[in-house]
């Protein structure tokens, strides 16, 4: 069985009840965890989850197969959460099907893996794709509206009833990432003291309460420091990167999306010199975020015309690179960003 995220949703009930392998894959890492944590959400009795690492897995291949049978042994309900890097999950994945293909699966918990830098093209992906009792869900990068879309949806099961604004607002504040946008409505129906049976209205203000976390919390921090030139930032931002556990390729397309904003601006801008007059017009219009502002006016002085170009090529060829290479992935983005970050600051700001 296979899906994407434009029918996921419709998918999602029906897999949960018929199958016990899952795999989420794709660029958008943010997307295929939710994704996961749907699916727990929706399996008919989900009880304990146990994490478990392709870099536990990958040595020890048998121990998925011997984990997803050993809760039964107990009569306790409980599934398997795998954290996984492209294909480091295919031989355990190859023996738990062998097991359960030679019928000795029975009682076996439902097993979820999120495969940061895999495709539905993966071979892991492939042992799965056309069995019927497993999924196969690709997730491609997102865009505003989409995200937005799925920020109404969260707020709504919450008890929160909010404009569209509001929604759009939170969706880029949390980068379109849909774990932090989750993060962000579970504060909001917190401090709103609401529930489904509940429902509270959300004013602008009440997100400003509860907002300050995001900017803390999210991609743009190092997005920020990287593209502003601030390297004294860099370590400590790729630190809680790794402290949020924000998979390589999720921030990588959090940089890519600002590198496609700022391409757009310039593209606005033309040949006029005033740039923070121009920011503050692209504000008042709500073309930016008033908080992003600031730092897209330090940006866009430097990142223009052929540089802008070079940066683009760059963060496409450091994506593929990531992909290709996904054990060393955060080692890898951790240098490229880095020596990013030194440009600004070594060169002087002209086009």
């Amino acid at each position: 069985m296979k899906a994407t995220q434009k029918d996921f949703r419709q998918v999602a009930p029906r897999a949960a009840r018929e199958c016990r392998i899952f795999f989420f894959c794709g660029p958008d890492e943010a997307g295929a965890a939710a994704a996961a944590t749907a699916i727990a959400a929706l399996l008919p009795d989900a009880g304990e989850r146990l994490e478990l690492s392709g870099g536990e897995l990958r040595p020890d291949p048998a121990r998925l197969g011997d984990e997803s049978r050993s809760g039964s042994l107990f009569g306790d309900a409980r599934h398997i959460y795998v954290r996984a890097n492209g294909d480091d999950v295919q031989d355990a994945v190859r023996l738990l099907l062998e097991t359960i293909d030679a019928g000795d699966g029975d009682g076996a918990c439902p097993v979820l893996i999120v495969a940061s830098a895999a495709t539905d093209k993966s071979r892991t992906a492939k042992l799965l794709e056309k069995r019927g009792d497993a999924l196969v869900a690709m997730f491609y990068p997102p865009d505003l509206s989409t995200i937005a879309a799925e920020v109404s949806r969260m707020a709504g099961a919450a008890g929160l009833k909010m404009t569209g604004g509001l929604h759009e607002r939170i969706a880029r504040a949390c980068g379109l990432d849909l774990r932090l946008a989750q993060s962000e409505i579970d504060k909001l129906a917190l401090y709103c003291d609401a529930s489904p049976q509940a429902p509270k209205e959300v004013r602008g203000e009440d997100l400003d309460a509860i907002g300050a976390g995001t900017e803390e919390e999210g991609f743009m921090p190092l997005v920020n420091a990287v593209l502003s030139g601030d390297a004294a930032r860099v370590p400590a931002e790729l630190r809680r990167m790794r402290e949020l556990s924000l998979g390589a390729v999720g921030v990588l397309l959090a940089f890519e999306r600002r590198a496609a904003q700022l391409a757009q601006l310039a593209g606005r801008l033309g040949t006029r010199s005033n740039i923070g007059e121009f920011v503050d017009g692209e504000r008042r219009s709500g073309r930016i975020f008033w908080r992003d502002a600031g730092d897209l006016k330090a940006q866009l002085a430097f990142w223009r015309g052929k540089r802008l170009d070079r940066l683009v090529r760059r963060l496409a060829a450091t994506h593929r690179t990531l992909l290709g290479n996904s054990a060393a992935a955060e080692t890898l983005l951790a240098q490229e960003l880095s020596e990013i970050a030194r440009k600004p600051v070594n060169q002087p700001k002209n086009r």
